[in-house]
């Protein structure tokens, strides 16, 4: 019997495309020969193994003379943390230090660099802020984004930070077709066309809802929004049985309202609440039968966020940043009759080990990382951490020495077939158009349970999701093999909360959110839904609710 050669150990090549990509692509990439041999490539971040031995009970415990004190300690350096320590500054309140696991900060909003290109590693974008929205239209013009208000009072955004033609494009069918949202309009029937008017016109309905104290259904952030019953009842059903009651059965509809809620939620619409996925369409819009709210974009996507906000922490000149720290224990404590918190971090040797006495905790990791992290957690508050849903993403970053050949490639390349949602191409956003690049591809595993998708990310290697992303823009670009000079993976197991029927607008979410002793809690997941500006409002929030608590005047800026 002839020896199987190396590079079809463990699961197929086969094996591999088919459960990720389905049959059809694994037999079109030529299983049955040996493939092209792989660029150069690593999975990168995120540091779970550090993670897991803190999960699985890992004290490292600081010498004696290892202690600092600080005010106020913030565990996590995502968008909530740093926005919590933005918040802290702006107050002119800068007796704390903020704690990250990773080399980087910004969790999902974090970004890399090569020679070519800066590129994100998640979120990529984000929607110009209606005026409502007064905290980030603050940081948006200290980063010199917006540049005025239009007559209606709403900030501009300076042409060079908005999205450029070509936008997005869809590929279907050997051909790529234009569009101006994630809607395949080639090939529409009449009734497709007529359940696309009755779609747009439910949202439109929702855009003009106000209720009795004059709030939108949808806003951004959620807290803006309405808690009338009319609305939140829209929680307790999935979108995809919205659609079903509503007569919505157009495949193309359907498939671009999946499309939006694996985009916005790593999920499909069989596992998003209607109130979730009517929020992706309506709370963008500021008016009825209008357009969204434009998108804003760099190389880096939201890393640029980030990039501010780091700039801010360490123009300060003391430490405020600590990185590649990650907190093995948060314990609230009893201090000369008075109440504070303790908090230990080691780096990921668990080697170098650090404690901290301080006044008061933001905690802006995950709720499910609570239990592990906080000392003494009452089984009431670890009952809630465990309610909390999130979804798996692999994104690769793929470093071209020329762009593939066909038509210019848009910023938003969406493969119609696949369980993928395409690519974005970092250097869209400078204008040039030919030449080496960087695509960032992003892939959800949506398909069963998030425990069975994080099982699926972490037992899947680099070599077989290079393949993965390799295979899926290969239909479409059949040069690409010849074209990837590196090839890097990042595997998000917990990438953003799942907003399933019932947890938007339940019990949990809001009681998550109260103080626990010192310990304020600030997380994107604690809005219900993953995106950029939740984080920042929530960390924003309670941040306020920290200086609150030592007395410091300063007013509100949600």
């Amino acid at each position: 019997m002839a020896k199987r050669p190396s590079w079809q150990i463990g699961p197929t090549r086969r094996d591999v495309l088919a459960t990720l990509l389905g049959v059809p692509v694994a037999l079109a990439a030529g299983c049955s020969r040996k493939p092209p041999p792989l660029p150069e490539g690593r999975i990168v971040g995120a540091s779970a193994g550090i993670g897991h031995r803190l999960r699985d009970g890992l004290r490292p415990q600081p010498a004696e003379g290892a202690w600092q004190e600080r005010a106020v300690v913030i565990v996590g350096g995502g968008i909530a943390g740093l926005s919590a320590a933005w918040r802290l500054l702006l107050a002119g309140f800068d007796d704390f230090v903020l704690l990250e696991l990773e080399p980087r900060p910004g969790g999902t909003s974090g970004s890399g660099a090569s020679d070519v290109s800066a590129y994100p590693w998640g979120a990529h974008y984000l929607p110009v802020p209606m005026r409502e929205n007064r905290a980030l239209v603050r940081l948006l013009r200290e980063m010199n984004v917006i540049e005025g208000e239009d007559k209606d009072g709403e900030p501009v955004v300076g042409e060079q930070y908005l999205i450029r033609d070509q936008k997005e494009r869809i590929f279907h069918r050997d051909a790529w077709h234009p569009c101006e949202e994630p809607y395949l309009h080639a090939g529409e029937s009449g009734e497709d066309i007529a359940q696309r008017k009755r779609f747009d016109a439910e949202v439109d309905s929702w855009v003009n809802f106000r209720d009795g104290k004059g709030r939108r259904a949808f806003a951004i952030p959620i807290a803006r929004g309405s808690d009338d019953a009319t609305v939140t009842a829209l929680d307790r059903l999935s979108m995809a049985d919205w659609m079903r009651r509503k007569g919505l059965t157009s495949p193309r509809l359907r498939w671009m309202v999946d499309y939006a809620c694996r985009d916005d939620y790593g999920a499909t619409a069989e596992d998003v609440s209607a109130w979730a996925g009517l929020f992706y369409f309506a709370a963008r819009k500021r008016k009825a039968h209008g357009d969204s709210q434009p998108f804003m974009a760099w190389p880096e996507g939201n890393g640029r966020i980030v990039r501010h906000f780091a700039e801010r922490l360490r123009s300060s000149g003391k430490e405020l940043l600590r990185l590649g720290l990650a907190v093995s224990e948060v314990g609230p404590v009893e201090r000369a009759g008075k109440p504070g918190v303790e908090v230990i971090a080691c780096d990921h040797e668990g080697r170098q080990v650090i404690g901290y006495r301080a006044e008061r905790v933001i905690f802006a990791a995950p709720q499910f990382v609570a239990p592990y992290a906080i000392r003494s957690l009452p089984r009431e508050r670890i009952a809630l951490a465990s309610s909390f849903d999130y979804s798996v993403w692999m994104v690769a970053n793929l470093e071209l020495k020329d762009r593939p050949a066909g038509p210019f490639l848009a910023w938003d390349n969406i493969l119609y077939e696949s369980p993928s949602l395409g690519y974005v191409v970092a250097t869209h956003q400078t204008g040039t158009d030919y030449g080496p690049t960087v695509l960032t591809y992003y892939y959800p595993l949506t398909a069963g349970s998030a425990r069975a998708a994080r099982t699926t990310l972490l037992g899947t290697g680099w070599e077989e999701w290079a393949e993965v992303a390799l295979a899926d823009l290969g239909r479409a670009h059949d040069d690409i093999h010849s074209l990837v000079e590196r090839l890097d993976v990042m595997r998000w197991g917990h990438a953003m909360p799942r907003p399933k029927p019932g947890t938007v607008w339940g019990s949990e979410r809001p009681k998550a959110a109260q103080p626990y002793r010192n310990v304020s809690f600030a997380h994107s997941d604690l809005s219900g839904v993953g995106i950029m500006e939740e984080a920042f409002y929530q960390g924003v929030r309670a941040a306020e609710e920290v200086l609150a608590a030592h007395g410091v005047k300063s007013a509100t800026i949600l």
